[in-house]
């Protein structure tokens, strides 16, 4: 295994770079969107950016670039422009986030000269009462008045911005060299995706993407995931359910909007997809001949955002905006890289996804423009150990 680090510019050290060089690319790019006033945020990455990556890359390789939802048009077209075929899109989809929306009544309120009614807080037993703290979203106690105030413009509650709850990554292939996939793989390594190594394995009815420790109950549902059905010849993969273009955080708010019943499906034939897939019936409404499965939200990969101590190992403090999750870098750098790969990663801000490629035993060759983030990432990169527990590839 082998950690390349560049300090540098991406399309100037790319360029540098052996043609057909690198199995994937995996990275978190600037969006565009003049994050936190960064000036390094101005733009996604241009055409000839993702040219170079795209010479580099091996006839076949896959890359699954993030973006947010305001630009992932900017971001896939510059792609796809680039010569890439686009595949997909991944959303990873959270319940943490804050929406960066202007109170529209209160800014009226506060052009016409409109007084705003001061409201009681909300008082706890202590006797201490709820007010807001500089951190978005979040509360503290502190004793005395706290002033929520409210006004009586048309325009109250009206905002400009939904909260954020996903990110996307944009899946797309380098053209096949040879006439069919499976040439292309014998003579590359490249071309196809990972996907007995990315099931979604059960793991256990404390599972967060369950509901009410229903897998006790739910034999197709654990028969899905362990075995194939009792009394019938069918099996499926003891490894988990497919992977697919949709990962969560595991968070009550996220799971919480998926459908809370079962999932109907007939014993002998609905095995292929409708018995994964399928329509979703209440509690209560099971019938002879009919299996269910519960908890739908077990069906996709979950991974919650990076811990302060995830970002902070190795370190201080981090103070890098972005740091992706370790296990979700894991997740997809081994969808899309074949064993003993390597990962480019263009942009790698504060390492997560050269710490994936330590742990999955990918070699990786990160480039990062900022000194700063540089130092980041690479001692969190040093403060990591390859993981013990290896998984399938083919």
């Amino acid at each position: 295994m082998n950690i390349d680090l560049k300090l540098g510019d991406c399309l100037k050290t790319m360029r540098e770079m052996e043609d057909n060089s690198v199995d994937s690319v995996v990275s978190d790019p600037p969006y565009g969107i003049n994050f936190m006033g960064k000036k390094w945020d101005y733009d996604v990455p241009n055409v000839e950016v993702w040219e170079e990556a795209m010479r580099v890359l091996k006839p076949g390789g896959h890359i699954l670039i993030a973006c947010g939802t305001r630009t992932q048009h900017r971001m896939a077209v510059n792609i796809e422009d680039a010569g890439f075929e686009i595949r997909d899109i991944v959303a990873w989809v959270y319940g943490s986030g804050f929406p960066k929306s202007l109170n529209i009544g209160k800014s009226v309120d506060k052009l016409q000269g409109n007084e705003r009614d001061v409201l009681p807080p909300k008082q706890f037993a202590d006797g201490t009462y709820q007010r807001k703290t500089s951190t978005a979203g979040k509360y503290s106690k502190h004793r005395g008045q706290a002033k929520n105030t409210k006004g009586n413009s048309p325009y109250e509650g009206w905002g400009t911005a939904l909260k954020p709850a996903m990110e996307l990554w944009t899946l797309a292939r380098k053209p096949l060299s040879e006439k069919t996939i499976a040439e292309n793989v014998l003579k590359h390594g490249t071309g196809g995706i990972n996907i007995n190594g990315c099931r979604v394995e059960y793991v256990g009815d404390t599972d967060p993407r369950t509901f009410g420790g229903s897998w006790k109950t739910d034999k197709m549902a654990k028969d899905i995931y362990e075995g194939g059905y009792e009394g019938s010849d069918q099996t499926v993969s003891t490894q988990g359910r497919f992977p697919a273009n949709l990962i969560h955080d595991g968070s009550d708010e996220v799971v919480g909007l998926f459908p809370h019943g079962h999932a109907r499906g007939n014993k002998n034939t609905e095995i292929r997809t409708s018995g994964i897939y399928g329509n979703i019936w209440n509690e209560g409404q099971e019938k002879d001949g009919q299996s269910y499965d519960k908890g739908s939200a077990s069906r996709f990969f979950y991974c919650a955002k990076a811990s302060k101590s995830e970002r902070n190992a190795g370190l201080d403090t981090n103070n890098h905006p972005t740091v992706k999750p370790i296990k979700l870098m894991q997740y997809l750098c081994r969808l899309i890289t074949p064993k003993d790969g390597t990962v480019l990663d263009p942009y790698m801000g504060s390492g997560s996804t050269g710490i994936a490629c330590k742990k999955e035993n990918f070699n990786f060759v990160g480039i990062e423009l900022d000194e700063d983030y540089f130092k980041i990432a690479e001692a969190r990169i040093k403060a990591h150990e390859p993981d013990e527990v290896q998984h399938e590839f083919f």
